[in-house]
């Protein structure tokens, strides 16, 4: 087989055997993973490559349906690929605390302990655990394993983890928490330590921070850069993906989109400029199939001749303008803005509040996102607009006061000393979360509440939570009673309009439509799509561009004949829309030309 020569990224010189990518989602994270361990592969190494992600999309990527076990790749002898399924995970989990439990315990006691481990925040640690492992030394057979992770707050969430159950577990030799017997934890404790320990080595871990010649993503990946240094995680690197060129003189759209991206690059945080270095050009195509996945990383070629395709938007499809006066007939509601990183949730669900305020409504805008963009965002403040964010670490030390104010009112010292080391657990964190969640969905009832919701994997274990919730009042309240849980109030079109945002290229779609299946085995039916930064209309006669358009063209297709109730357009705009001015012209209503 005659395969083309990768780039000589500095990042594959002496590859260390872990390779870990991360960064904030839609920057091309997936691509580059894929692209990166393909591209060992293909030097004789065997590779395997792991995602992380709940919303993983290599599947889809590499053709090939994965499990939680290593598959060989066809086409790509060396090289196997697996996603960690965080169900999956957790019910071995399960299994595995079950069996360290004494053997005269109980079925009262076994059937506590299952209860105790039904939450979301033992499927986090049991995804962590099959991580964990890999780095540990379950992956002796390859060379090399690479890393696909899911978005930054979520990753830094997981590699949080350890320090945190350590010093809950210290001294703590009683009772159970959601991950099952404290004194069974203990036994992962070495390694839990020994994985982590080769992620700090960097002679065997590279830490790749992925971000876009784009402002926002500079930002995250500089908050990234930080956070994981905090970790102990010093050996990082840089690729900066998607890199755009204009390719024909006086094309205005091309001239602005590679303006915009050497602005961004030339005002780098210095935190990241010092860090090595590599760049990946802007490709015509989608990463989608191994020949697209090789070609990423091959030395770019003269651009192809493509006539550009222009096309006006379906006849069918809203603008936002048009979008906001649907949501502005009601007089209160959760309006939720879903979907994947990088997509433009925090815009769109910032764009629509203003717009709702200039319809005379009265508007909360919240995040349950922890990388919370909305501030810098919107740039100012608004009458009319209250904006907040669901901080996990305000709203845990919130619980753990109204507890301690609660049950521990009563109890002796040592009771309140036994209580708040129980409330240490950073499963409270997952609970205190929840409750913020299910007020900020009670607000709903008299007034709008616009919630840009974290990335889709995050999000959904933040559903799951929600239905946990429901079945356990429905089995304690019986089914006679009249109760309305958050879940209820979600799933009633009357009171929550779900949205989802993608971008109009393949793999978004894909990750979207898998969120709108997820939703609506929740009885969540989303109201509308959003599918932003459209260029269909736009005018390029760039190559480059007019070669991505007939792909976008599809994909709106796609979206509007068989995904979507209804649909809305957002065009490309040439500078991000940041500040109230700039969102405000997003939604405002078309110029009569």
């Amino acid at each position: 087989m005659n395969l083309p020569v990768p780039s000589p990224l500095s990042l594959l010189h002496d590859a260390p055997p872990f390779l870990f990518f991360t960064g904030k989602g839609g920057v091309g994270k997936t691509s580059l993973a894929c692209a990166c361990a393909l591209a060992l592969a293909d030097r004789g190494r065997r590779v395997l490559l792991v995602s992380t992600d709940p919303a993983s999309n290599l599947d889809e990527m590499l053709g090939l349906a994965l499990t939680d076990q290593p598959r060989p790749v066809p086409g790509a002898p060396g090289l196997w690929a697996m996603n960690i399924d965080p169900e999956a995970a957790a019910q071995a989990y399960r299994a595995r605390v079950l069996e360290q439990m004494p053997a005269d315990s109980g079925e009262p006691d076994r059937q506590a302990v299952r209860e105790q481990l039904s939450g979301a925040c033992t499927t986090e640690i049991a995804a962590f655990d099959e991580f964990v492992g890999l780095l540990a030394g379950d992956a002796a057979a390859y060379d090399h394993v690479v890393f696909d992770t899911a978005p930054t707050g979520h990753t830094l969430r997981l590699l949080s983890l350890p320090k945190a159950w350590t010093g809950f577990l210290e001294g703590n030799d009683r009772g159970a928490s959601c991950l099952g017997p404290h004194s069974g934890l203990k036994m992962q404790e070495a390694r839990f330590r020994a994985g982590m320990q080769s992620l700090a080595d960097p002679a065997r871990t590279a830490i790749v921070l992925v971000t876009r010649a784009d402002v926002a993503a500079l930002r995250e990946a500089a908050r990234s850069h930080e956070e994981l240094l905090a970790l102990g995680l010093n050996h990082q690197r840089l690729v900066v993906n998607a890199v755009f060129h204009a390719s024909l003189a006086g094309d205005a759209v091309a001239a602005a989109l590679q303006a915009g991206g050497e602005q961004a690059l030339a005002t780098m945080p210095d935190s990241l400029r010092s860090l090595p270095q590599d760049r990946v050009p802007l490709r015509t195509f989608d990463m989608v199939g191994l020949p697209a996945l090789r070609a990423l990383l091959t030395p770019a070629g003269d651009p192809p001749v493509v006539r550009p395709l222009q096309r006006p938007p379906p006849p069918q499809a809203l603008s936002l303008s048009a979008l906001a006066d649907d949501l502005a007939r009601q007089d209160h509601g959760l309006v939720m803005v879903m979907g994947k990183g990088g997509v433009g949730k925090t815009t769109i669900a910032a764009a629509l509040a203003l717009a709702l305020v200039e319809r005379g409504k009265t508007v909360h805008l919240s995040t349950t996102d922890p990388a919370a963009h909305l501030a810098t965002t919107l740039e100012g403040r608004v009458p009319g607009l209250q904006v907040g964010r669901i901080d996990p670490v305000a709203e845990t030390q919130r619980y753990i006061d109204k507890v301690m104010a609660g049950k521990g009112r009563d109890l002796d010292e040592a009771g309140r000393a036994l209580l708040l080391e129980d409330l240490r657990s950073p499963c409270t964190e997952e609970v205190a979360v929840f409750h913020a969640f299910s007020r900020t969905v009670g607000e709903a009832r008299s007034a709008f509440v616009v919630l840009d919701t974290a990335p889709t994997g995050h999000t959904l274990l933040l559903m799951d939570a929600t239905g946990a919730y429901h079945r356990q009042m429905a089995r304690e309240f019986g089914a006679g009673t009249r109760l309305v849980t958050p879940l209820m109030r979600l799933q009633d079109p009357d009171c929550t309009r779900v949205l989802l945002v993608t971008l109009p290229e393949t793999t978004p779609v894909s990750e979207a439509a898998a969120l709108q299946d997820d939703l609506r085995r929740a009885q969540i039916e989303p109201y509308a799509w959003v599918v932003n930064r459209c260029l269909l209309a736009s005018g390029t006669q760039d190559p480059v561009l007019g070669a991505r358009l007939a792909g976008e063209a599809a994909q709106i297709e796609r979206v509007t004949q068989g995904l979507a109730q209804r649909t809305c357009l957002v065009p490309w705009t040439p500078r991000a829309p940041v500040g109230v001015a700039a969102l405000h012209e997003l939604a405002a209503p078309p110029r009569a030309d």
